[in-house]
C-alpha cells in the first residue's frame, strides 16, 4: 500500500533505531556469508592453482600463508564457509518442515550463533 499525503501513520526512515528479530539476524549474516565466500574464491582458486603448479609454486602460496594477515584473511574465510553452512542447513532443517514457528525459528537462530563461536574459537587455535 502506498502511503498517501492523508495518510497518519508514523515513518521510520532512520534504519538505526529498528530492533532486527534473532532469526532475521541470522537470515541477513546467511547472506552476507555467502556473499563473501562468493568474493574469496578466486584468491582461493589462485592459491590452489598455484601450490599444485610446481613445488616453487607451492612455497611461494605456503610462504604468503605464513604471514599474520593472510592467517586472519584465511579465519575470516573459515568464518564465512563456517557460519554459511550452519545457517544453511537450519535453512533446510526448516524447510522440511521442523522448527518452523517463532519459538523454534528463535531457537535454532541461537544455536547457530553458539555452534559458530565455538567453531570459530577452535579455528582461531588451529590457525594460530
Amino acid at each position: 500500500m502506498i502511503a498517501t499525503v492523508t495518510d497518519k501513520r508514523p515513518v521510520n526512515l532512520d534504519l538505526t533505531t529498528i530492533k532486527f528479530p534473532l532469526p532475521a539476524i541470522a537470515s541477513i549474516s546467511h547472506r552476507i556469508s555467502g556473499i563473501a565466500l562468493f568474493f574469496a574464491m578466486p584468491f582461493l582458486l589462485w592459491a590452489l592453482d598455484r601450490s599444485l603448479a610446481s613445488p616453487e609454486g607451492f612455497e611461494q602460496v605456503r610462504s604468503i600463508m605464513a604471514t599474520p594477515l593472510a592467517s586472519l584473511i584465511t579465519w575470516l574465510i573459515l568464518a564465512a564457509l563456517m557460519f554459511h553452512l550452519l545457517a544453511g542447513i537450519r535453512h533446510l532443517i526448516m524447510d522440511m518442515g521442523w522448527g518452523e514457528s517463532f519459538q523454534a525459528g528463535r531457537r535454532s537462530a541461537a544455536v547457530v550463533f553458539a555452534v559458530f563461536v565455538v567453531l570459530m574459537i577452535l579455528a582461531g587455535v588451529w590457525i594460530w
